[in-house]
């Protein structure tokens, strides 16, 4: 056969399969692997954003956990789940740009093992700590860490994760030395903080801000470089005696690595509408989570990039699996 009757013979094989997916997908419950338990800002964003798709499209968008090993567990699932429309996951900055560096043996290439599909949000860290930390801004909390290094105990979501990185990054920038303890998701983390296991964190507004407002934690700090217009009162590290720190976390949602074109821009399409209306867009905000919606290449030239930041972190602060 020559190369192109073979080409005219795989083009008129696959039209079919590519009709179906642009034409009836979807036609059964869509899987919306978070790679941690429930909780945490993953969590959050996909359990919004999987109900307004499932409106929007007719078929439950089921949001399954699947936490472990700072998250490679559950992405190495859906790396090797079929590439039909029928699975995606929810990724961050750990599980996209930060773990290909910090696990150095995965048995699958994130560069190459997923599809972009669309950046969700954006979201800044808020520094805070238990109340019986006697710090009331970053600058008193910069002086007590110096004062007793290694004495101050931070929370993450486990190795890699946005609040692991990003608290690696601010004592990269401040000198401090912080005792890291990584747990199975942010959800069992912020149990610990509030009741005083452990003494602080820097994660995502969404876990963050409910217990901030309820008295049951300080925030001493944001990682953007503006603050939040949902929190106009927490100042930016940068401003509080960092400059220039930044350290935001995103989210966004990827398939398996040839997953239909068609489906990939569907999803796009209808996310986007979503993520620029009026219903979810201000639930965001509230929430300190800015909706940043643009198309899949842009998406994959974003991962592209802040893999190449966040491993030069990991290999600066020679950052290894605890």
């Amino acid at each position: 056969m020559t190369l192109r009757r073979r080409t005219v013979t795989v083009a008129v094989l696959a039209a079919p399969a590519l009709a179906r997916a642009q034409g009836t997908w979807p036609d059964k419950p869509v899987r919306i692997v978070v790679p941690f338990t429930p909780g945490g800002s993953t969590d959050i964003l996909a359990r919004a954003l999987g109900a307004e798709l499932q409106e929007a499209l007719g078929q439950p968008f089921v949001v399954e956990n699947r936490g472990g090993a700072g998250g490679t567990i559950g992405t190495e699932a859906v790396a090797r789940s079929p590439a039909d429309g029928y699975t995606l996951m929810m990724g961050h900055i750990g599980t996209l740009a930060v773990n290909p560096t910090l696990y150095r043996n995965l048995s699958f290439d994130t560069a190459t093992a997923f599809d972009p599909v669309i950046l969700v949000a954006t979201v800044a860290n808020i520094l805070v700590v238990h109340p019986n930390v006697p710090a009331r801004d970053v600058a008193e909390f910069i002086a007590l860490a110096k004062a007793r290094p290694g004495s101050i105990s931070y929370g993450s979501g486990g190795n890699g994760s946005a609040a692991h990185i990003a608290t690696v990054a601010f004592s990269l920038a401040t000198g401090v030395d912080l005792e890291h303890i990584p747990y199975r998701g942010t959800g069992p983390m912020m149990n610990d903080l509030i009741a005083g296991t452990i003494q602080a964190t820097m994660t995502g507004g969404p876990p963050i801000l409910p217990p901030v407002r309820a008295g049951l934690l300080r925030a001493l700090g944001i990682s953007s470089l503006s603050r939040l217009s949902s929190a106009a009162e927490i100042p930016t590290i940068a401003e509080s005696g960092v400059p220039g720190f930044e350290a935001t976390q995103w989210y966004g949602l990827v398939a398996p690595v040839g997953t239909p074109r068609p489906v990939i821009e569907r999803i796009n399409t209808e996310a986007s509408r979503i993520l620029t209306g009026d219903r979810l867009r201000p639930r965001l905000a509230a929430e300190g989570a800015e909706a940043a919606p643009g198309s899949p290449e842009s998406f994959g030239r974003f991962i592209a990039a802040e893999r190449s930041r966040w491993g030069a972190v990991v290999r600066r602060a020679n950052m290894r699996p605890d």
